[in-house]
């Protein structure tokens, strides 16, 4: 049975927070450069607070402590997503692709521009991982793990190629990552991608419907579930004609101001 405050309540706060906090990291890292540095100290802030937010709570088993553990990893989350594009950690190779290059050769010029990124990202997901091993609540580094996962399947499946490459959502300073992009076209990757994150999507629905209700272990795997709904979602949008970048036109400050120059 379907539960307010079990099922449907963390549903609408994990929605609303990926749409509200990706279209923040997008307006910021789409501002003037001369606002990146204070843009990524209040990051930096943001995500040592969040490292601290997860530790914490990982010693409650709670339904507050839960939603704690959770908002503190996209805290730390969206202070990666924020220094990777604002190209502060990108990777060593900061130009466009070789077009002459193919195969092995192509991927490692490709992982040359995002190693700094990924580098990152494994190591915090390791950290959370061993903070909270023995911890009660577990959901913050879950959380880490589950959008690290996802995140680096949709750049694989970038770089193999997909039908639908939309690249509205980079920013001015990381536009020579398209050059990385593969062929527009459908892959077997691709959809095993989709049936992959769909069953853990599954996986996580049954966790939750079969938890007592009102149960931090209901809300934990709630809040599981939707994310990974949306990582099936942002999937789809790369297989389908769709331009996820119109979710979040309010995030382009400069793009917006622009648009009326170019027509005049």
């Amino acid at each position: 049975m379907v539960s307010w405050s079990g099922h449907v309540v963390p549903f609408m706060v994990t929605v609303a927070i990926w749409f509200v906090a990706t279209g923040l990291i997008a307006w910021a890292d789409n501002r003037e450069r001369a606002t990146f540095s204070r843009s990524l100290l209040i990051g930096s802030v943001a995500g040592i607070a969040g490292l601290l937010v997860i530790l914490l709570s990982s010693l409650v088993v709670h339904v507050w402590a839960v939603y704690l553990s959770f908002l503190g990893a996209l805290m730390v989350w969206g202070w990666h997503e924020l220094s990777f594009l604002t190209g502060a950690s990108a990777g060593p190779r900061r130009g466009p692709a070789d077009p002459s290059l193919t195969g092995i050769a192509r991927f490692r010029q490709a992982a040359a521009t995002v190693m700094h990124h990924e580098v990152a990202l494994a190591v915090t997901a390791l950290l959370l991982i061993s903070l909270s091993w023995n911890a009660p609540n577990q959901i913050g580094a879950t959380v880490f793990v589950l959008m690290f996962g996802m995140r680096l399947i949709s750049k694989i499946n970038l770089f193999v190629g997909v039908p639908n490459s939309s690249s509205e959502m980079l920013p001015d300073q990381l536009a020579y990552l398209k050059t990385y992009f593969g062929p527009n076209r459908m892959t077997l990757l691709l959809g095993l991608s989709i049936a992959a994150i769909a069953g853990a999507t599954a996986w996580f629905a049954a966790l939750a419907l079969a938890a007592p209700v009102g149960s931090a272990a209901m809300v934990g795997a709630s809040l599981l579930t939707t994310l990974a709904l949306l990582g099936v979602l942002e999937h789809l949008f790369l297989a389908l004609p769709f331009r996820d970048g119109m979710l979040w036109g309010w995030a382009y400050p400069q793009r917006r101001a622009a648009a009326p120059s170019k027509r005049d």
